[in-house]
């Protein structure tokens, strides 16, 4: 099954909660872990790992935290995985040629590498800003949904 590790999943949240972030607040890692819900010793390490990728800053300190270090317009989700994940492949004959004895002879290589651009064409027009708004939006939706409920409930 190809699916993201929690290590890409939690990036994703952590990425997506500071791209919704006023520019220039600094969130705390006990706020991140609570709303994204994810565990703060396990979100500690992730958030290590971002800074050190350069897509995230730290400011130690009483008022440290943690902040974007360049817009959310311009991190991919592509971008966020891949800081935690590693390079994206579908299958071991598209890391490079060679690399499996049959890319050359197997009809599915190139459907494999069709596949992936597809999937890198998706992950890079998507933007932690684009999703930070949509995440706004569906929240509202959310919110709206249960207060009708709510009211025919009651």
């Amino acid at each position: 099954m190809l699916q993201l590790t929690k290590d890409g999943e939690y990036a994703v949240r952590a990425v997506l909660f500071l791209a919704s972030q006023p520019l220039g607040k600094i969130s705390l890692i006990s706020e991140i872990s609570k709303v994204q819900d994810v565990p703060k010793s396990y979100l500690a390490k992730i958030m290590q790992h971002l800074v050190k990728v350069g897509l995230v800053n730290s400011r130690r300190g009483a008022k440290g935290g943690f902040f974007l270090a360049r817009p959310a317009d311009r991190i991919t989700l592509r971008q966020t995985i891949e800081a935690v994940e590693g390079p994206i492949y579908l299958n071991v004959c598209l890391i490079r040629k060679g690399e499996c004895p049959r890319d050359e002879i197997c009809p599915v290589h190139p459907v494999w590498r069709e596949a992936q651009e597809k999937l890198f064409s998706v992950l890079e027009s998507k933007t932690m800003a684009q999703l930070a708004k949509d995440s706004e939006m569906l929240q509202k939706r959310s919110q709206k949904a249960g207060m009708m409920k709510k009211t025919a409930a009651g």
